[in-house]
């Protein structure tokens, strides 16, 4: 009753932005795309043109672009809003710009991980997507089959046997079918979230999993800014320390040399360059690719050029390269179409389960209560009972809920009759 609409929510939402490389490109083909006209003018002359057009704007990204058709991209922030500045690279000509906040994928992303309601939807979508578990695990439960039961009902719905049982068997065996894909999607998305994601990349990058002393050219540094805050940066790479140019008092090294060293370094063709703001900033080079073994995080500084740390998939270790083939997984990039049809194949099947789940329940509900079981006594619940503190300790945001729900429960569900008789309680 509770996340049934959260669940259904981040299914649908889910669904339209597995499809985002082709939605862009069909909504923003006049931006994306340019006609080959022989040798691309230099990045130092694109970005002069823009800051011809936008004369008062800080210059912060510059974004070659992937092959040969695509456009160029600077990104600006003027009037205390970030735009994309797209430039033709054969002729240098402006094509147009873009408002970040006013992209259609951006405001699907934000409605999918945070509800459009910042930190207080992050941590609602995170709470929804840990009782999932909760609730896979409970219908597992519940679906798990009898002594000497057939496979109709278990594996698929049995149509002769009234409507009850096929409404009953028309969310259980679809349920089952999808589980494994649902738990996917739910723990692939968690590293992404606020409070729970955050706490595990901390734990990963502390516990030794982090950072091999082979991506610096020298001693690594201790900073208090981390990469994802200057930087869209692969997951594994968000919490490298910064490290400083050193050489400061010498002119900053041009954008076209920092091309000229991401083209040697075999960056792959995607990535973007993060332009220093000050004169200790380094140049931040990031790929983040469709496929997750494609990933590159790398510093410059901005005064000699030397590559002062170098993280890229094969150096991330066991956790990092599972969550970041679990995010291009998740996100239907790691294999292409066929990727982007399974993903959306489970989240249509997560839509079934949860709009199937919300008719049983309404169905089969009294019209003067919630239709809730009684609770049986704990001590024929020490399973569970073990099991569901087990999952409040692993996703701490619902063993919170759990003692928020006890203490409601006690304090104001047990000592009101009439909300006690309509909860079953």
């Amino acid at each position: 009753m509770i996340f049934a609409p959260f669940l259904f929510i981040l299914a649908v939402t889910g669904s339209i932005y597995l499809f985002k490389p082709q939605i862009e490109q069909m909504i923003y083909q006049d931006y994306y795309e340019v006609t080959p006209q022989g040798e691309k003018v230099a990045a130092s002359a694109q970005i002069e043109e823009v800051k011809n057009l936008y004369p008062d704007a800080i210059i912060n990204k510059y974004r070659p672009g992937e092959n040969t058709m695509r456009s160029s991209e600077v990104s600006i922030t003027a009037n205390d809003e970030s735009l994309t500045i797209f430039i033709d690279p054969y002729t240098g000509e402006f094509i147009g710009e873009q408002n970040s906040k006013d992209k259609i994928m951006n405001k699907i992303e934000e409605i999918h991980g945070e509800l459009m309601a910042g930190t207080l939807g992050d941590r609602i979508v995170e709470l929804a997507a840990c009782w999932a578990v909760v609730l896979i695990v409970t219908g597992l439960y519940l679906w798990f089959p009898k002594k000497n039961q057939r496979l109709s009902g278990v594996l698929y719905p049995r149509f002769n046997k009234g409507k009850k049982i096929l409404r009953r068997d028309l969310h259980a065996v679809p349920a089952f079918w999808v589980t494994a894909g649902m738990l996917f999607l739910i723990m692939t998305g968690l590293p992404w979230s606020g409070f729970w994601g955050s706490n595990f990349q901390s734990i990963a990058t502390n516990s030794g999993a982090g950072y091999p002393p082979s991506i610096w050219s020298g001693d690594a540094p201790t900073s208090i800014i981390k990469t994802k805050d200057i930087a869209e940066v692969p997951w594994a790479a968000e919490n490298l320390d910064v490290p400083l140019s050193k050489i400061q008092g010498y002119i900053p090294l041009p954008i076209d040399d920092v091309v000229a060293i991401a083209n040697r370094e075999g960056l792959h063709p995607s990535y973007t360059v993060s332009i220093p703001q000050d004169t200790v900033g380094v140049y931040t080079l990031s790929a983040y690719p469709p496929k997750a073994q494609d990933e590159v995080t790398m510093h410059i500084d901005q005064y000699s050029g030397a590559v002062l740390a170098d993280y890229r998939y094969q150096n991330y270790g066991l956790v990092g390269k599972s969550v970041a083939w679990g995010i291009t997984l998740h996100k239907g990039t790691q294999f292409g179409l066929i990727n982007q049809l399974v993903s959306l194949l489970i989240c249509l099947g997560i839509i079934l389960v949860t709009v199937s789940g919300f008719y049983l329940w309404w169905k089969r509900k009294p019209k003067k209560g919630s239709g809730a079981p009684k609770a049986p006594s704990l001590k024929k619940m020490k399973f569970f009972l073990v099991l569901l503190i087990g999952l409040g300790i692993l996703f701490p945001l619902v063993g919170l809920s759990l003692i928020v729900v006890w203490l409601i429960d006690w304090l104001i569900i047990q000592r009101i009759a009439v909300v006690k008789k309509f909860l079953n309680a």
